[in-house]
């Protein structure tokens, strides 16, 4: 079967229009041209018509909430259109994010390294398995996003054979929660720590004063944590190895060690990129992040000749539209998300205004707790974090709360952030965990990871207060 029959030509243009809309929003954070916003965010339209079909139920009742806000806007704001300007740049923005995320999965899933380090990760003996896969997943999370869920699961099943249960079928089953359990957790904690993640895009995004050298001690300190909270309650959940079991040998680290070398070189260019062209650390990821996947690229087709250049630009082009038709319904979830969390600031009036400002005031070093467990609650029943944390940090930098440290609400922010992704059935973690499994998304929140997010959260709690 042809290629052209593979892929509709609708799915082919709707690929095209987002690759549009990230490269446009480059031009926009380099030039600052008010024409090339507006055309972006008229191509993001043409992508959300042709890829309405293919979206999840989810997906679009987030655009048409998105359609139903922006026509309350028209008819409530005096200055309309100057607002909804503004929120769609930031929908721009985070599919422009979610772009150069994606193109890095091109030159990610033709890559050795990355194998070699999945079969390191899955012949770790058992004590040691959690924490090899739970950081695995996390390393591989900042490449791949999503992608990693997939990957990790594929090779789970792999490798937890029956006969590597000695015909167990009890033992086998527990050994895959176990390993699924691993994967999920340090999968969420990637946006956490991550300079490439969205969540430290939207926080930094919005809170404009906090830098990432700020915030990096405070999230760093919460990753940890998390990570010892899952362990021990993997440890606590799961059966002892046998002494022969756990007395064999690992096998080398130093595929891990590689791939961490190539995930440190890329935050780098990013870096040095942010600090030569003067940009915000999101801003960095939409140009350095799909510089760096092309370099890889070229790396791997090296042997080809002219050191690989134009080899890979002629495959980056042609297997774009396969890279990016998958992550529509993450592109409208996120976007839709900053937008409608910009306008419901908007929408509020001086006198609402001024209530929420005395809520925030008023819960004083409380905030960074109160922040965290509504973050959590609202996920559980379908709001999605990007929407509570846009409005959360949208409303902190219109108040300028003194007395509260910065960093360390943000972080509160995005502990409660990463604690959805393992608990909410209505994030996409938990949706690719359920269709995988074959288990519903509420009980593997509930039974699955229900003594962890009770744990966690009250530890989280505790913690962030006392900092406080």
């Amino acid at each position: 079967m042809s290629s052209s029959i593979k892929r509709p030509v609708t799915n082919v243009w709707s690929s095209r229009l987002l690759a549009g809309v990230a490269v446009l929003a480059v031009v926009h954070l380099l030039s600052g041209a008010t024409w090339v916003a507006s055309l972006a965010q008229l191509l993001l339209a043409g992508f959300l018509v042709l890829g309405w079909i293919r979206f999840s139920a989810m997906a679009r009742m987030l655009a048409l909430a998105c359609v139903a806000v922006s026509f309350f806007a028209l008819w409530r704001l005096p200055s309309p259109w100057i607002v909804l300007y503004e929120a769609a740049n930031g929908f721009v923005f985070l599919a422009a994010f979610m772009t150069a995320l994606a193109v890095l999965r091109l030159p990610a899933y033709r890559s050795r390294l990355i194998r070699r380090c999945g079969q390191s990760l899955l012949l770790q003996p058992p004590t040691w398995r959690y924490p090899m896969l739970s950081l695995g997943s996390t390393l591989f999370g900042i490449v791949l996003n999503f992608g990693v869920l997939n990957l990790f699961m594929s090779m789970i099943d792999k490798a937890n054979t029956l006969g590597s249960a000695q015909g167990r079928v009890w033992l086998q089953e527990v050994r895959r929660r176990r390993m699924l359990l691993a994967t999920l957790r340090g999968f969420t904690l990637a946006p956490l720590v991550s300079p490439l993640g969205i969540g430290v895009a939207v926080v930094l995004g919005n809170l404009e004063p906090l830098t990432w050298g700020e915030l990096f001690p405070y999230v760093l300190a919460s990753a940890v944590v998390l990570f010892l909270m899952g362990w021990a309650c993997d440890q606590i959940a799961g059966p002892r190895p046998r002494a022969s079991a756990a007395g064999s040998e690992r096998p080398s680290l130093m595929p891990l060690v590689a791939f961490s070398l190539l995930l440190l070189a890329l935050v780098l260019l990013v870096f040095a990129l942010a600090t030569m062209l003067s940009l915000r650390l999101p801003q960095a990821v939409v140009i350095g992040v799909p510089l760096g996947a092309w370099v890889w690229l070229a790396w791997q087709c090296r042997d080809i000749g002219h050191v690989g250049v134009w080899s890979a630009t002629a495959l980056l082009t042609r297997r774009l539209p396969d890279v990016l038709g998958g992550i529509g319904n993450e592109v409208v979830a996120l976007g839709s998300g900053a937008y409608l969390g910009y306008l419901s600031v908007a929408l509020l009036n001086p006198a609402q205004l001024d209530g929420m400002a005395s809520l925030l005031i008023a819960a004083g070093n409380w905030l960074p707790a109160l922040a965290l467990l509504l973050i959590v609650v609202l996920a559980q029943i379908g709001v999605n974090p990007i929407i509570s944390v846009t409005f959360l940090t949208s409303m902190v930098a219109q108040v300028g709360l003194e007395g509260v440290s910065l960093p360390l609400l943000a972080a509160a922010m995005l502990v409660g952030w990463s604690l959805t992704m393992v608990s909410s059935p209505f994030t996409a973690a938990m949706m690719i965990m359920s269709r995988f499994t074959g288990i519903t998304a509420g009980q593997i929140g509930l039974r699955w990871n229900g003594a962890f997010l009770a744990a966690s959260l009250m530890m989280a709690a505790v913690l962030f207060r006392l900092a406080s």
